[in-house]
């Protein structure tokens, strides 16, 4: 095979994996608004929405009609991105509590809202407000999501939260969660001044890394991007980093890289179980985490 035919597949390849990567990584699952929506889908299972057009509010239920949302509100939300796009976000709103903190959460590449407020709702029992949105392409959300127009999203969202009377509480975490994590770790960093602490749980420290372990040799044809364990450089907040080490998803070992290049202070959580499925099986221990963080702010 001649020179030119070889560059040529090499060339090509290239352009055909990292396109695969960035459509393979992003797996948005698109909605209706809320007000148009009578039930999403999340696998097998099917959530009922109720919505409130006068106070913005939902309740979900299952499909014996069974209330999900036990103990908190959810309030419905809409904001433009600095890319255009405009962007739907829920508030959980605990119902008995005081919020202790807003949790500015960063959810996973897959799936939207509803695959994805389980996993950090328990926060909400302890008395949490969450904040947590679609980027663009995923739900209620306008575009399409690229790694660039996500990150855009990302600092969007803590914008529109800080200047929010109704978000913002004394207190700001941003928690992210797999890619939410990554993404956590960038925004978080760049953005101190309006936040008192970073929680990362299943992250991976760059696109590169990260498609190494789905792809072998064929991930080193993605470029780094932002590297999420350069920018942790730059963090000088509490910092909690979690992650399994039987997670499957995300090596554990791409979640030490982030730490290892953190500051102090800092604390590597390590758990057993299913990717980011911490405040499942450890909410006690995480949630009292946050709550020092905050304190010792």
């Amino acid at each position: 095979m001649s020179i030119f035919k070889t560059s040529f597949y090499g060339v090509t390849l290239f352009a055909l994996y990292s396109c695969s990567f960035n459509t393979t990584f992003h797996r948005p699952v698109q909605t209706a608004t809320p007000e148009k929506t009578t039930h999403y889908y999340s696998g097998k299972d099917t959530t009922l929405v109720e919505y409130n057009r006068a106070n913005q509010e939902i309740v979900l239920r299952d499909t014996d009609f069974e209330r999900l949302n036990k103990g908190y509100r959810i309030k419905v939300f809409y904001f433009a991105s600095s890319n255009g796009n405009l962007l739907n976000g829920w508030l959980l709103i605990p119902e008995k509590k005081q919020p202790l903190a807003t949790i500015l959460h960063y959810h996973g590449s897959a799936g939207n809202l509803i695959t994805h407020y389980r996993l950090i709702d328990p926060l909400v029992e302890y008395g949490y407000q969450v904040f947590m949105f679609d980027y663009s392409g995923y739900g209620c959300s306008e575009g399409t999501p690229t790694h660039e127009t996500v990150l855009e999203d990302g600092y969007s969202a803590l914008e529109y939260l800080n200047n929010s009377d109704e978000l913002r509480t004394e207190k700001t975490i941003i928690y992210g969660q797999s890619y939410g994590g990554y993404l956590a770790s960038i925004i978080g960093s760049n953005s101190q001044q309006h936040i008192d602490g970073i929680v990362i749980e299943g992250a991976f420290s760059s696109l590169r890394e990260e498609a190494k372990h789905k792809a072998s040799i064929f991930g080193n044809f993605v470029k780094k991007g932002v590297q999420a364990d350069k920018e942790i450089q730059k963090n000088k907040l509490p910092l909690l980093v979690i992650h399994s080490k039987e997670d499957e998803m995300v090596p554990v070992k791409l979640g030490q890289k982030i730490y290892s290049n953190a500051n102090l202070p800092k604390e590597f959580y390590e758990i057993d179980g299913l990717h980011v499925n911490g405040l499942e099986y450890y909410p006690d221990e995480i949630t009292e985490k946050i709550y020092r963080m905050i304190v010792n702010q």
